[in-house]
């Protein structure tokens, strides 16, 4: 949910420049105003920005690969998050990680330690990652309003009725709030974004995991098997291949809950030393790795025990009534919320990177950059500045975002692909390379060895897991019609 993202990623870790002339008493060593973050205040934001949308489609991931297979791979993926997060931690200083030149963001460690086209790449894929997650907060947002409107005519009608509503008035509904913010200048940067994303994204996934226990306890046993959804022909039962896909598929959702590395170097970057920032961040990491793991393994497991081989792709919108419906209003109210702001916040780098790419390249263009002042008739208030190429570029973004969501609004599915998109690069190859640099590890030894061994094995979980989800797309659009069903 990057942050998530990927969905918890309004979480506002900037530190401003102090004013020429203050006083170096209150400096650290690259002019800024000293840091005051501690390990406490370190683990929050990683749980903060780990906890997210992610969490709701785990039950789903587990009931592909079953009791066996699902908990395993859900440690999997803690424990080679948990080794890259310490390798990482040591690229927040070039050189030396205790007294290096400091990076204040994920892409300023790439271009310290690496360089050259890796920057590039690095880009490509933040970018690529973030135009993703768009369409995704899309889906996940309408998903939500559609489940409390479910919830209304459930309540209305009876809960044996149908319900059946379009996602397309929604998405629409997002779309324009997307657009009417996009024009907010500084948005990232208002403070409360972090309070209130942080609450939401506990909201909803504690419900989550309720719902997980209240249903385990109506059930009255434990629901799934050892491999997970049944191959065959009965109801519930899934073909051969389609069992090898969705558990592919499966991989992606569950590295798509563990996908916070762009936000490590920032988190990092809030803390004050001594002692050294990376031991303080490597404490940090380990107690919120722990909290989240157990947070994950529980919404997992209890519902797959819950719902079985039928777990829901989104465990707050996939099934159909639930008492007491207020409980599951909330929750999807709270996702609402949340997507809202985290759509804006996530989007900032890339909208920021077209304005000033295109500042530079026609710098005498007025359409780019000339500022149109607008009057606030609030007193108090400066006037708006209007730019029209920021109205006409970040307006295009959320409309195709907004068709591409439309177009294929299959949330587990594009959970998968984002899963899949930024495992690999961002959490395994960059952190390792980057540490093979500072550390200077000699080709061909042992260390290097190890590590190159590491990195090819999470690229195959990254390249079956999008390929799992691709097939989960195709079979998808066999049987929907985008735009009209």
């Amino acid at each position: 949910m990057v942050r998530d993202n990927r969905d918890s990623i309004a979480i506002e870790l900037s530190i401003n420049v102090p004013p020429e002339g203050g006083s170096s008493t209150y400096l650290d060593d690259d002019g800024r105003l000293k840091r005051t973050g501690t390990v406490w205040t370190a683990s929050a934001h990683i749980i903060t920005a780990v906890i997210g949308s992610g969490v709701l489609s785990l039950s789903w991931a587990t009931a592909q690969l079953g009791w066996l297979a699902g908990p395993v791979m859900l440690l999997f993926f803690s424990l080679v998050t948990y080794f890259n997060s310490l390798l990482l931690a040591t690229s927040y200083r070039a050189g030396n990680p205790h007294a290096g030149k400091r990076n204040h963001t994920y892409m300023e460690a790439v271009r310290a330690h690496l360089g050259g086209i890796q920057v590039k790449a690095c880009g490509a894929v933040q970018y690529l990652n973030i135009f993703g997650a768009a369409i995704g907060y899309t889906i996940a947002s309408s998903l939500s309003m559609m489940a409390i409107m479910r919830s209304y005519c459930f309540n209305i009608k009876g809960k044996d009725s149908p319900c059946i509503i379009s996602s397309k008035p929604y998405m629409i509904a997002f779309g324009v709030i997307e657009v009417i913010l996009s024009q907010i200048p500084n948005f990232d940067q208002i403070w409360w974004l972090s309070i209130v994303a942080a609450v939401m994204s506990f909201t909803y996934s504690t419900i989550g995991l309720v719902i997980g226990i209240s249903k385990l306890a109506e059930n009255g046993k434990i629901k799934g098997s050892l491999t997970g959804v049944t191959v065959g022909t009965g109801p519930g039962e899934v073909t051969q291949a389609a069992k090898i896909w969705r558990s592919f598929q499966a991989l992606g959702a569950i590295a798509f809950a563990y996908s916070f590395s762009l936000v490590l170097i920032e988190i990092q970057d809030t803390i004050k030393s001594p002692p050294s920032e990376y031991k303080t961040m490597r404490k940090a990491t380990s107690l919120s790795v722990i909290v989240t793991t157990v947070f994950y393994m529980s919404c997992a497991c209890f519902g797959y025990a819950a719902f079985g081989d039928q777990a829901p792709g989104n465990l707050l919108t996939g099934f159909g009534y639930f008492s007491p419906s207020w409980l599951i209003d909330i929750a999807n109210a709270a996702i609402i919320i949340h997507l809202v702001g985290a759509y804006q916040v996530f989007c900032q780098p890339l909208f920021a990177f077209v304005q000033e790419t295109a500042a530079t390249w026609f710098p005498e263009s007025e359409f780019i950059t000339k500022e149109i002042l607008i009057p606030i008739p609030i007193p108090g208030y400066e006037p708006y500045k209007l730019n029209l190429f920021r109205l006409v570029w970040r307006s295009i973004f959320v409309v195709v975002t907004n068709v591409i969501a439309m177009a294929l609004p299959f949330f587990t599915d594009i959970v998968g692909i984002l899963g899949a998109l930024g495992f690999w690069p961002l959490t395994v190859y960059f952190p390792v390379e980057m540490y093979i640099v500072q550390k200077r590890i000699p080709t061909w030894s042992a260390r290097w060895i190890g590590f190159q061994i590491l990195s090819v094995t999470c690229l195959i979980v990254s390249i079956a897991a999008a390929a799992g989800s691709i097939a989960g797309v195709a079979a998808h659009l066999k049987v929907y019609k985008p735009f009209k069903s």
